[in-house]
């Protein structure tokens, strides 16, 4: 086993949204391959792609060096803020990490940047973390570049007495004209004030041939146009991912600052919890326990039912021993899977709807064949009646967190969030982030735009990718399905170049938005599992930096919020129906009839806009 020479620390991956291209399966198996022990992500303000990060680099025995690249407050120039690379050393350093994103987004935006005060760094914070100092885009760089030498030593000074022997200067040589100099300077400033040196690289992609596809992507996220002279050139060829052997070689006159590399790799030991399930604490009645009020409430809302469902008492008490069997066996399942504390928090928010104005749906998919969530309000359907099986919903053998497919009226949806942020603490609720990706019709017009080809041109090739619906072609499946676009590939060069780009970037991140129903409620603080993001904007929501995979992967556990319009057209009717005829002032669309005539003729008709599941071309 050789001594290892090398980590990079420095690595926009694809979650840098701005301006990078790297997947991070691609880069944890290239530092594999190359035999390194560790390797640094350091996404640009943000962790949206750790918990992918963590679990492929454990996969394949690389150890996570978990980083951001963050935007540090210029307060003498808003419009020049530094950067500063920070590392988490140890979990409570993570949790840190996720605090100080959380309250940039929240509360220290400019111009869309997340930017950190300096007095956020404090000493007792800066003990689980370690800094590195952003090269030419730190205050430290930016000082020796300029010649100001005191001033470099001022915040050299600054960040040393806040780190401690955690704070390193970072040297670079990635081709650009600067990096000699500042190196220089660097070296300087590290005898005079008796500071550690790092060599980092910025990996931005992953091969040297990737260079044109990293600048599309930039033009793409900055709208600007790749052939276009007067465009900041802004990263260099050399950005890609080189190997030991290759650093080795640029930094053959400073192995101590190539050995750091190494030893802050080994200064960083954080460790996450993956797979646990984690529920906000539900408050219950004196001295019961979760399983007991459950149980209670099973049994009192199971009476109520049977009382609706069978009036006449005779019927009530012959039917009543299968329904008791049947929840009883429910019951044991939920209890003995530990999910007592689901069915309580999800029975109170969508009964506080169902009492506040805000109609919701009467339950589907699985979710509707339990006995308990019928009891207790959450669904309206009797799993009896129509032989629906509980053990599709929750199984003993297959033991994942049920999931309750929740509609509520689209125009009171917020109104259940916000009842249950009161509840539960505003910092304990939040929405889940999506990152929308560069399918193939649109990264052909993206990268078409940047080429600056004429619209009609990129609009054509667009369409002839083929497209179905709930399937995506990709760039191959294209070429392989239609022969046009094949012809066209072989025969005009335009088509070619377009293609070769498209292809690199196709799949990766483009934007960030907002999970259509996902809610998450957290027993604490979100930011006790991960960071939130927010867009700038007056009315942007909070949402959390991880994924709805990756929330569930931290132990967070989802609910469904979904808005349909139906209910709402649903509840304007039956407002409608009372105002209108003072004889139905009582009308119920849960008494209605299920074998109700005109309604399947309506159906057969293919009348069903607005039917929800009912009203798309294939059903129709």
């Amino acid at each position: 086993m050789t001594t290892p020479r090398f980590v990079h620390l420095r690595l926009h991956s694809e979650f840098s949204i701005t301006d990078g291209i790297v997947r991070l399966d691609d880069a944890v198996g290239r530092a594999a391959a190359d035999g390194m022990p560790a390797l640094g992500v350091s996404d640009l303000a943000n962790l949206f792609g750790m918990v992918k990060f963590y679990k492929t680099s454990r996969g394949q025995g690389i150890k996570p060096i978990i980083g951001v690249d963050a935007w540090i407050e210029n307060p003498d120039d808003r419009d020049a803020p530094f950067r500063l690379l920070l590392i988490a050393r140890d979990h409570p350093g993570y949790l840190i990490l996720c605090q100080l994103l959380t309250d940039a987004y929240r509360t220290h935006q400019y111009h869309g940047r997340a930017e950190l005060k300096r007095d956020w760094l404090s000493p007792e914070r800066c003990r689980h973390l370690l800094a590195l100092s952003g090269a030419q885009m730190g205050d430290v760089g930016r000082a020796l570049l300029e010649g100001n030498l005191p001033a470099a030593q001022a915040a050299a000074a600054d960040w040393s007495a806040r780190f401690g022997d955690g704070f390193y200067l970072e040297v670079q040589r990635y081709g650009a004209p600067h990096c000699d100099t500042l190196v220089e300077r660097t070296l300087w400033l590290a005898g005079e004030a008796g500071l550690p040196v790092v060599a980092t690289h910025p990996i931005q992609f992953m091969d040297r041939d990737d260079y044109k596809a990293h600048e599309a992507r930039v033009c793409i996220a900055k709208g600007e146009i790749l052939g276009d002279r007067r465009r900041p050139r802004l990263f260099t060829e050399d950005q890609y991912f080189k190997t030991t052997a290759d650093m080795a070689e640029l930094f053959a006159d400073l192995p101590e600052a190539l050995a750091n590399s190494v030893e802050i790799a080994k200064r960083c030991n954080v460790t996450i919890q993956l797979g646990k399930n984690y529920l906000p604490d539900f408050p219950t009645p004196d001295g019961m326990t979760l399983d007991e009020y459950l149980i209670h409430r099973a049994n009192e809302g199971l009476m109520e039912r049977m009382q609706a469902l069978y009036p006449d008492p005779a019927a009530r008490e012959a039917e009543l021993p299968r329904y008791r069997d049947r929840l009883k066996f429910e019951l044991d399942t939920i209890i003995q899977m530990g999910f007592p504390g689901y069915f309580l928090i999800v029975a109170d928010f969508i009964n506080w709807a169902k009492h506040n104005g805000c109609p919701v749906g009467p339950g589907r998919g699985s979710g509707a064949g339990s006995l308990v969530a019928y009891s207790i309000g959450i669904t309206d359907i009797d799993p009896l009646a129509y032989a629906l099986l509980f053990e599709r919903f929750l199984n003993p053998e297959r033991v994942s967190m049920p999931d309750f497919d929740i509609d509520f009226c689209q125009d009171n949806r917020w109104r259940v969030i916000e009842y249950v942020r009161d509840k539960y603490g505003a910092d304990a609720v939040s929405q889940i982030v999506t990152f929308g990706t560069m399918a193939a019709k649109a990264v052909v017009r993206d990268v078409g735009r940047v080429l600056d080809l004429p619209y009609m041109f990129c609009d054509g090739l667009s369409k002839l990718i083929p497209a179905a619906p709930g399937k995506q072609y990709s760039l191959d499946d294209a070429v392989e399905m239609e022969p046009i676009l094949k012809d066209r590939l072989e025969h005009e060069e335009e088509v070619a170049e377009l293609w070769v780009l498209a292809k690199k970037l196709e799949g990766l991140t483009r934007n960030i938005g907002m999970h259509a129903g996902g809610v998450l409620i957290a027993p604490g603080k979100i930011t006790d599992f991960c960071p939130m993001y927010q867009a700038s904007g007056e009315d942007a929501s909070p949402v959390s930096q991880f994924d709805k995979d990756d929330v569930e992967q931290v132990g967070l556990v989802k609910f469904d919020f979904l808005g349909l319009t139906t209910l709402t057209i649903l509840d304007r009717a039956v407002r409608y129906i009372k105002q209108l005829d003072p004889a139905q002032a009582n009308f119920d669309l849960a008494t209605l009839p299920l074998n109700d005539k005109p309604s399947y003729d309506l159906l057969t008709k293919a009348k069903t806009v607005a039917v929800f599941q009912l009203e798309s071309r294939g059903m129709q």
